[in-house]
């Protein structure tokens, strides 16, 4: 197994739409349609195992100091394997080059992102537009068990 990480084009879209599509149905993953997609295909990267898509998220910016990693998925039968953990030192990586001081995420999986040195935050402290542009959204809002967490950079 040798995974490339690569920036996303639009030629991706409907690859990535059929990898998330199993989160997206039960909840986990927010829906984005194919136009919100392709209006923020730069935040995305990839995971490839040769020509196979296995994973990828997105480093959006909120704000000149602060993003939010969002859309983590790894194909199941490759998650455990350093593919999640790869991807968001990249976009830590990015986030430091880009001058940002904090990377925020609302997970399910609280303890992965601990393990890369994230800390719980209270949902409240979490910029109002993020609520009202992303999680109203979801299928779940308002009763969700999302852990909200950041990094400072």
């Amino acid at each position: 197994m040798q995974i490339r990480y690569t920036k996303a084009n639009l030629h991706d879209i409907e690859k990535m739409q059929r990898l998330v599509f199993p989160e997206v149905e039960s909840g986990i993953i927010l829906a984005r349609n194919n136009d919100e997609i392709a209006t923020n295909i730069r935040s995305y990267q990839l995971a490839f195992d040769g020509d196979m898509l296995v994973g990828f998220c997105a480093l959006h910016i909120h704000t000149s100091s602060l993003a939010e990693i969002r859309s983590l998925i790894v194909k199941e039968s490759y998650r455990g394997k350093t593919i999640g953990e790869n991807m968001i030192q990249n976009c830590v990586e990015e986030a430091l080059e880009l001058g940002l001081q904090r990377i925020l995420c609302l997970t399910y999986k609280k303890s992965f992102f601990e393990r890369l040195g994230f800390i719980e935050i209270p949902k409240e402290s979490i910029p109002e537009h993020k609520i009202w542009a992303d999680c109203i959204k979801c299928k779940l809002f308002p009763i969700c068990n999302e852990v909200s967490l950041i990094k400072i950079l």
